[in-house]
């Protein structure tokens, strides 16, 4: 009798821990195998920055994380010309090296910039930062994030200014995040190079927070076992 009256008192919250797991939960093992993944364009070198976090030369392609796709980027750097102060409270707010914006990646339009990052199956979210400094107000292209346009007609912003934009929650089914920047005529701007400063590629938030709930719940789940 007793154990049938702990199932009774048990049964709302499986069913609520059954619709999580269905709707919510990324298994861990896949949460697991997601790797993080940051470059920055312009260089071969990589960069530790002030967070210990390690920033891959985005000039290279074949790496253990990926790299370029067919076409080399061609390189540009504004280093030793200083952000104006609202981009350096903007990537200071952020929580990036100033450095990150000293150089980009660009291609001569028609050619694109094109990426394929080994990520690893997941949800993920990525930061396209870029810093402007040939063609201000007046460069326009697409971002594209696993073969769907997440910025149409992007515009860079003025001489020595930024832009940090993080797109949230791309799947990747195949294990491989493809990006690609490609100059589009319809943003009306006469410079139509694509380019980037740097990518953050992370597991997504959603994700993450989704198996902190879940961990949570099921502790609450056990813990009225024992009080039952």
């Amino acid at each position: 009798m007793k154990k049938d009256r702990l199932l009774f008192f048990r049964l709302p919250s499986l069913i609520i821990f059954g619709l999580f797991l269905f709707v919510f939960c990324v298994p861990s093992p896949v949460l697991a195998k997601m790797k993080e993944i940051r470059v920055w364009g312009g260089t071969a070198a990589d960069h530790k920055d002030k967070k210990g976090r390690k920033w891959y030369g985005a000039q290279k392609d074949k790496q253990d994380w990926g790299g370029f796709v067919k076409l080399l980027p061609k390189t540009a750097s504004a280093q030793g010309t200083p952000l104006t102060d609202d981009a350096d409270k903007l990537r200071k707010k952020h929580g990036y090296d100033e450095e990150l914006f000293f150089h980009v990646s660009w291609a001569a339009n028609p050619d694109t910039v094109k990426y394929e990052f080994k990520t690893g199956k997941g949800v993920f979210d990525v930061t396209y930062m870029v810093r402007e400094h040939w063609s201000p107000n007046n460069r326009g292209y697409d971002i594209i994030i696993e073969g769907d346009v997440v910025e149409e007609l992007y515009v860079t912003p003025g001489r020595s200014e930024i832009d940090i934009m993080t797109y949230e929650g791309i799947e990747v089914k195949d294990g491989e995040l493809d990006f690609e920047c490609i100059g589009n005529p319809k943003t009306g701007k006469g410079d139509l190079n694509p380019m980037f400063s740097a990518l953050e590629i992370v597991p997504s938030k959603l994700a993450v927070d989704a198996q902190k709930k879940l961990t949570t719940f099921w502790g609450y789940i056990k813990g009225q076992e024992n009080i039952n």
